[in-house]
């Protein structure tokens, strides 16, 4: 038997296929436009409990709002642009775009992180004095909780969407709720002991924190947008599913895969019986398309069928 390339999608499986990537994409949508409202919300809040206080830190803490604004825009145009199906000129489809945003947020992550210590320089070298009453603590409290519920939720729904720009969003609110937590517990300690420099060292402490995330979500995307293979716990329960549901085959080898957004792409060979016919070779590989779709979700799977000669004796072992 001649070697055959297998790549196919059942009718029932593609129908599902695309019911569910309908429903994500919306869902995506939706949280994207979403983060844009709580962010024009977070950011009202934290600019009032600034004007109050006049206080470095809450100024750097209502800068970084102004990033959340802007991302969580450029979330929404990435998520949309990354639903469009594939086309002649993008065959694999468009979901990279997201892996760009994500670059675009580290980007003004970084942004958000200089101009903080340029303020946060001029206030040690000229400190000023805090008025910090119950009012500016209650806005300040109100803006990380409204960020608190908001991360919990874009965390929970980006995972299961398998999106990158929620994602990546949500890991900017987590730093964000984690700096305005620091932030406001230093600034009582500053009202309350008069050591004015305790307000701008805080805010370079924030500044410090937002320039970590924004490197970690800059290396994270690149990653990704260079192809790079996933985590191996992932890859150990695709060898897994592959080697349960290939009854029939003798071995498969040179699994590759990797993501596109909420897509992964999956990569094998295929080694079967030298006798065996076409039909028998299809049955099976739609058999291991369907169980690796069951447990990873929107996929494109390539199967390239081998006869024993071709076998390695290494790999993935059919159970």
């Amino acid at each position: 038997m001649t070697s055959l390339a297998v790549s196919r999608c059942t009718a029932a499986g593609l129908c599902s296929a695309l019911t569910d990537r309908s429903g994500n994409v919306s869902g995506a949508i939706g949280m994207a436009w979403g983060s844009v409202g709580v962010a024009v919300a977070v950011f009202a809040l934290k600019l009032v409990a600034w004007q109050l206080t006049d206080s470095v830190a809450l100024y750097a803490d209502a800068l970084e709002s102004i990033v959340n604004i802007a991302a969580a825009l450029a979330a929404v145009a990435a998520v949309g642009f990354a639903a469009r199906p594939a086309d002649a000129n993008h065959p694999y489809g468009h979901h990279k775009a997201e892996y760009f945003s994500a670059v675009l947020e580290g980007g003004l992550i970084l942004t958000a992180a200089i101009l903080i210590l340029q303020e946060a320089w001029g206030a040690f070298q000229a400190p000023r004095g805090l008025e910090l009453g119950p009012a500016a603590l209650a806005f300040s409290a109100a803006a990380s909780a409204l960020n608190g519920i908001w991360c919990f939720l874009l965390f929970r729904r980006g995972r299961r969407l398998r999106s990158p720009a929620l994602v990546a969003d949500a890991k900017h609110l987590l730093t964000d709720i984690v700096s305005s937590a620091g932030v406001l517990a230093g600034i009582i300690a500053a009202a309350a002991t008069g050591l004015n420099w305790l307000d701008p060292a805080l805010a370079a402490l924030t500044a410090l924190n937002i320039l970590w995330s924004g490197v970690g979500l800059i290396r994270d995307s690149l990653g990704a947008l260079m192809d790079e293979a996933p985590p191996g716990e992932e890859l150990n329960r695709i060898r897994q599913v592959v080697g349960e549901s290939a009854e029939g085959a003798i071995e498969a080898h040179d699994l590759r895969v990797r993501r596109a957004g909420r897509r992964t792409f999956v990569e094998f060979h295929l080694v079967v019986d030298a006798g065996m016919t076409v039909a028998a070779a299809h049955v099976i590989c739609d058999r291991i398309e369907a169980a690796l779709r069951a447990e990873i979700g929107e996929a494109l799977i390539t199967i390239h069928v081998e006869p024993e000669g071709k076998a390695k004796h290494s790999g993935v072992l059919v159970l």
